[in-house]
């Protein structure tokens, strides 16, 4: 009668199917996220286990539904699916993912840049590369704003406590202002730069970001990228080097 007396893999043959009644019962009575979770991680254990320990009565079920598995699990659960793309998809914003750099940050940064060297405005524009700056973005003031001609004329006017220092764009968004940029010591441009320009450069030294100054004094536009700068260029050349970083 010794084949009476069930076995350890009887015992967790037995549990299996029990689970996935108790979870089948439990579907139609209530419905969500995790409980597709649940059910997924459910039906790869009853597979890894039925392999280990070749459980009969599984084995037998997951034969009969394994070439039509899929379909009926989508049917199943076609709404927690639909709520879990439609969350994904809000969160992560995937249509962004292929959206052109060119569309991005420049043109509106270019009319600011236009307006500032007209009213002969002071100013020190980092648009973030692939370098994170948040430990430089840590050192100002926190803004996260939508970019406007307006905001980044206002930032700037010499009337504004947050005139002093540097914006930071990240991801089409004016992410902080007034932050504190590490100044080159490289001599050649030590001698002719003030703090601004040296500070342009620094970043650029240190990172990939490329970085935008207007002179309070003169008007001039320069551009600081991979520790290089470039002075006395007008708004068309910018907008050409612009151009070039999206290539």
């Amino acid at each position: 009668m010794s084949f009476l007396v069930p076995q350890l893999y009887d015992i967790i043959d037995i549990a299996l199917i029990s689970l996935l009644l108790y979870m089948g019962l439990q579907f139609f009575r209530r419905s969500g996220g995790l409980q597709l979770i649940g059910v997924l991680l459910i039906l790869m254990t009853s597979y890894f286990l039925t392999s280990i320990f070749e459980l009969k009565m599984m084995t037998y079920i997951l034969n009969q539904i394994k070439n039509y598995w899929f379909l009926v699990f989508v049917i199943l659960f076609q709404p927690e699916i639909r709520a879990m793309l439609s969350r994904f998809n809000k969160r992560y914003n995937i249509l962004n993912l292929f959206q052109k750099k060119e569309s991005s940050v420049y043109p509106k940064v270019l009319n600011a840049v236009s307006s500032l060297t007209s009213r002969s405005k002071g100013s020190i524009i980092v648009i973030e590369g692939t370098n994170n700056l948040d430990k430089y973005i840590e050192s100002g003031e926190l803004i996260d704003a939508e970019i406007s001609v307006k905001l980044i004329l206002t930032i700037f006017d010499n009337r504004s406590l947050l005139h002093d220092g540097a914006l930071i764009i990240r991801n089409n968004r004016i992410q902080a202002c007034k932050v504190v940029l590490p100044l080159s010591e490289n001599v050649e441009y030590t001698q002719e730069h003030g703090t601004r320009h040296l500070a342009a450069i620094g970043i650029s030294e240190h990172t990939d970001a490329t970085v935008i100054v207007t002179s309070e004094e003169t008007g001039m536009i320069s551009l600081a990228k991979h520790g290089i700068m470039e002075s006395h260029l007008g708004l068309d050349e910018l907008a050409q080097r612009l151009k070039d970083e999206t290539k």
